[in-house]
């Protein structure tokens, strides 16, 4: 039966688990948004491009995949650095472009959102470098098939793609014959060939005497979290995450022993995982922040990589090799009793908390001890972002209990990001309550941490929060100015400073509720007495809280060992 274009779309990326679009309305996709809602789609409306593309992101890294809709030219250069961040870090984001009647682009008439030359291309030129596959829509019978490869590329890739609309095409009817059959991953077909690699990694591990495991970001993209997760619990090997791996797996395990940071790490183990002679990686990112300087790179010769489409032998690169086919071959056969077993591993620390009976109430916040201490505030379900940033490294110390997933800075390290990254998780967590399919999980709340001058890039964000009414507690760390950058370089320097804001006025600035709760904290007793209040603990929309800390106060552990890893290799000077 024949269907409009906007709608044959729209129904796919329903079908396809996405419950809400993010975007602004422009002037060549408002025909496009008319069929938003009619689809069973809520449309969020963001304060601006960016902020929806940010947003967007956060909500494709927990719901799986995420959409947003610009319009041409300027809306969708406004979103290209958030579309650059989410192809950096593997969120698979739909960008879907309104773009000019195609008669105008025929004729290369001189329109607005234009450089009034002619030239309709450029801006998806740019989109081809920061996405991993691209549909210009011209030919309606052409339209489902293009539209359903690039959702294809979507999901087998975990990254971007980018989908022009000609505002004379939405309404245009196509085909309906193709929404019959589903959009899927490529299967695995069994071959001697796999066989071969899962019996080298399999004689691997049983001749090991000492294995570890470390478990990377890109292992989410993959789908083998928890493939890993059933690995590790049955193994009951040593477990180690990185930043882009933080809270992927159950931290509450006793073998999970936290971040490695590398050479920031203790002797003890450092000297224990470097003598492992089987280091099992999964969904290796070894960018430079997410490896301190590329310290915790394990040894390539002990190590066997789990990446896409491929599985490494230290140097040996033995490709088409999807991993998840191989872990889950591991988890149905392995011989659990022929595996090194450990019985204790007592020189290996866990991250732990603090309880306030640990600090003077009367004595001012600081960061050596705060992240331990506001772990404590979280509980099962919730999402905790940590802003790029000192929040972003201080976050990394926290032990966390089950189900919850964690943000932190990577590799794009774009300031701004994590609010509206934290209005797209939490819409995204609150559709999967609803749906319950939430590991159970009903009072779930999204926590975001973030520096005062993070939160002035992105603040209207805010209004999309409480317009929403999500469950968002939002910990502004105001430290006066760019905290991060003082310790790279800078400290006394007036570039690092901004301007004095009065944060907790934001919320009504922004439209919340006269009775939205906002708290300030500048003593340790201040902050526990807000972490008890029930209103913070069990509210149901905004609530913001500001601390108050030193400006050159810095976490001392993640943040210092990455710095750190930067002076040695004379990026950072932080003397001035």
């Amino acid at each position: 039966m024949p269907i409009k274009l906007a709608e044959y779309l729209f129904r796919r990326l329903r079908v396809l688990g996405i419950g809400s679009i993010h975007g602004v309305p422009g002037d060549y996709n408002l025909t496009l948004l008319d069929y938003v809602e009619p689809a069973g789609l809520r449309w969020v409306g963001n304060a601006n491009e960016l902020n929806a593309a940010y947003a967007t992101d956060g909500y494709a890294r927990i719901k799986g995949l995420g959409a947003l809709i610009t319009t041409f030219g300027v809306g969708e250069l406004s979103a290209a650095n958030a579309i650059a961040g989410a192809y950096t870090e593997l969120a698979p984001v739909i960008h879907i472009v309104g773009t000019p009647e195609r008669a105008s682009q025929d004729e290369r008439k001189l329109i607005h959102h234009t450089f009034n030359d002619g030239e309709y291309t450029r801006f998806a030129k740019i989109h081809c470098h920061l996405t991993v596959a691209q549909a210009r829509l011209s030919e309606p019978r052409a339209c489902p098939e293009q539209i359903d490869e690039v959702l294809k590329q979507c999901l087998i890739h975990s990254r971007p793609i980018y989908i022009e609309i000609p505002v004379d095409l939405v309404d245009q009817e196509v085909s309906d014959e193709r929404l019959s059959v589903p959009i899927s991953l490529p299967g695995t077909t069994p071959s001697a060939a796999l066989d071969r690699v899962f019996e080298r990694v399999l004689e691997r591990i049983y001749t090991a005497k000492q294995p570890i495991v470390i478990v990377d970001g890109e292992s989410r993209p993959l789908r083998i979290v928890e493939l890993i997760q059933e690995l590790v619990q049955k193994t009951h090997w040593p477990t180690w995450s990185t930043g882009f791996g933080k809270g992927l797996l159950d931290e509450t395990l006793p073998n999970f022993h936290g971040i490695y940071p590398g050479s920031h790490e203790s002797s003890n183990t450092q000297g224990f995982v470097k003598q492992a002679d089987l280091v099992l990686c999964f969904g290796p990112h070894h960018s430079s922040s997410n490896t301190y300087g590329y310290s915790n790179i394990p040894n390539p010769e002990s190590t066997i990589y789990f990446t896409y489409n491929a599985i490494k032998f230290g140097t040996d690169v033995v490709r088409d090799v999807p991993p998840k086919y191989i872990i889950s071959q591991l988890v149905q056969t392995l011989d659990f009793a022929k595996i090194a077993r450990y019985t204790s591993c007592p020189d290996l620390p866990r991250d732990y908390n603090l309880s306030f009976s640990n600090v003077d109430g009367s004595q001012p916040i600081e960061q050596s001890k705060l992240w331990r201490l506001l772990a404590n505030f979280l509980r099962p379900g919730d999402i905790i972002l940590g802003e790029t940033g000192t929040a972003g490294y201080g976050v990394r110390e926290m032990a966390l209990p089950k189900h919850t997933r964690v943000f932190t800075p990577v590799t794009w390290l774009s300031i701004g990001h994590m609010l509206p990254a934290a209005q797209g998780a939490a819409l995204a967590q609150e559709e999967l309550v609803a749906s319950s399919n939430y590991n159970g999980v009903q009072n779930a709340r999204t926590i975001l941490l973030i520096g005062d001058g993070s939160f002035q890039m992105t603040a209207q964000e805010l209004a999309t929060i409480i317009r929403h009414r999500l469950n968002v507690v939002v910990f502004l760390i105001n430290n006066d100015g760019y905290t991060i950058e003082r310790c790279i370089h800078g400290r006394k320097q007036g570039y690092n400073d901004i301007a004095p804001w009065r944060y907790l006025q934001a919320p009504s600035l922004f439209g919340a509720r006269e009775d939205t709760f906002t708290g300030s904290a500048s003593t340790w007793k201040e902050l526990e007495d807000i972490l008890a209040n029930n209103e913070v603990k069990d509210g149901k929309e905004l609530r913001m809280i500001e601390v108050f800390m030193g400006r050159e106060d810095a976490p001392t552990g993640p943040l210092a060992g990455y710095l750190q890893a930067q002076i040695e290799r004379g990026v950072v000077d932080n003397t001035v």
